[in-house]
């Protein structure tokens, strides 16, 4: 049964969602068509229910709906909820809901766009985030890393005020800085509060101010480059992750698909969340790369194995949907692809159907690199292979170089005697 038809909102039911009663349909419609389940329905419909009582009590007008009114009802009323039952009171499905709701109500131009920030903060972040991407070309993690550190700066300086940075001293800045590295466990993670920083103070040095004094007292924490091991999966481990594949279970040939091209290609997650349909030739037998970590266009050629399951996923697993995104999602909300989270989750639950104890997807980038470097190729091929811009990011695979290394090992000091 359409699960439109199934809960269509009569006569009978419009008293209990007060004024959302004439926008029940298009809500149905809408979940509907991104094939949430009619369990799901049912309880979003409960509480938009809720919601609509809340609503009454307060004399809230449908029309003047946001978030800061969503934001009322789930940290103010919800705590202290005293609705006469029926009412659905988990959280997680009251914002669920909501956060559906404001789309429709918005998409059927019941209710105006989110205005964005129009704070003198705001609009300095969106000044500099328009840096970032133009001007240096930053992927859209690390201009939401920085932008995230900003924030936090400028609002403890200048709350509401306007941005002058001539008033904020070098003593502020170490402040900052020392108060925010409390929340890094590593000094290696807090090299991207410095980051942040100097990039920003960079921003306003190419707007024409004055900033030497600031960005003199920004230091990278000491962190020893090139210290540890890379590490990576053993030749025991890796056949133990190959044999896990092709287990039975929902996802499973999608699952098998996502580590064959962490495996055998060192893609990252965002690489593999990102594949489509387009960037696969499979008459050349090639994988063209678009949304990289360079922001460049990369080709691979592509195994026979990742090839394979790539296949094999798509004839007999993926479910019919108009995206183009090779990993769709096979759970409402549907015709999406994946994200790179639910990539890293795939991947560990794969480590540990193989009784393996590791949980970083990244790992089996480190062992691409690791074969690659075992079967004599060059640091300069592993550049490639894993296409670092810069040889000094590969250097860090120069130890597992056992092979080379031990032509160029010392003699210990009295092994001789």
């Amino acid at each position: 049964m359409n699960s439109t038809q199934q809960f269509h909102c009569g006569p009978a039911d419009r008293p209990l969602y007060g004024q959302l009663a004439s926008h029940v349909d298009a809500f149905l419609h809408y979940l509907s068509e991104r094939r949430y389940s009619p369990h799901t329905i049912d309880a979003y419909l409960s509480c938009i229910a809720h919601f609509a009582r809340w609503m009454s009590q307060c004399h809230l007008d449908a029309l003047r709906l946001d978030e800061e009114v969503v934001r009322r009802f789930l940290e103010d009323h919800l705590p202290q909820c005293d609705c006469t039952r029926p009412v659905r009171r988990k959280r997680s499905d009251l914002r669920a809901a909501l956060r559906h709701l404001l789309v429709v109500l918005r998409v059927n131009a019941v209710i105006a766009e989110p205005v964005k920030g129009t704070t003198p903060v705001e609009d300095e972040l969106r000044r500099f985030d328009e840096h970032m991407e133009h001007v240096r070309g930053l992927s859209p993690k690390t201009r939401s890393t920085h932008l995230r550190t900003t924030r936090r700066l400028l609002l403890e300086q200048f709350g509401d005020r306007s941005v002058v940075l001539s008033t904020i001293t070098p003593d502020d800045v170490r402040r900052f800085v020392a108060r925010q590295s409390e929340l890094y466990s590593t000094a290696g993670s807090a090299k991207s509060l410095v980051s942040a920083l100097r990039s920003y103070f960079r921003f306003r040095t190419a707007s024409g101010d004055q900033v030497d004094g600031l960005v003199g007292v920004l230091s990278y924490p000491a962190n020893w480059q090139l210290a540890s091991l890379p590490k990576a999966l053993n030749i025991a481990e890796i056949e133990r992750l190959v044999d896990s594949l092709g287990s039975k279970g929902p996802s499973a040939r999608r699952a098998d698909a996502m580590v064959r091209c962490a495996l055998d290609l060192g893609l990252r997650s965002g690489e593999i969340a990102t594949l489509a349909l387009d960037d696969i030739d499979w008459h050349a037998g090639t994988l063209t790369l678009r949304n990289t970590k360079s922001r460049r266009e990369d080709m691979l050629p592509l195994p026979q194995t990742t090839g394979r399951a790539i296949a094999d996923y798509l004839k007999f697993e993926r479910p019919q949907t108009t995206s183009r995104a090779v990993f769709v999602r096979c759970i409402a909300p549907c015709d999406q692809p994946i994200g790179p989270d639910c990539v890293r989750k795939t991947i560990r639950q794969a480590y540990a159907r193989a009784g393996l104890p590791y949980t970083r997807a990244h790992l089996l980038r480190h062992t691409m690199a690791s074969r690659l470097l075992d079967g004599g190729c060059s640091l300069k091929e592993v550049a490639d292979v894993l296409r670092h811009r810069s040889l000094n990011t590969t250097l860090i695979y120069a130890k597992l170089d056992s092979r080379n290394l031990t032509a160029v090992a010392l003699p210990w000091p009295g092994y001789a005697a």
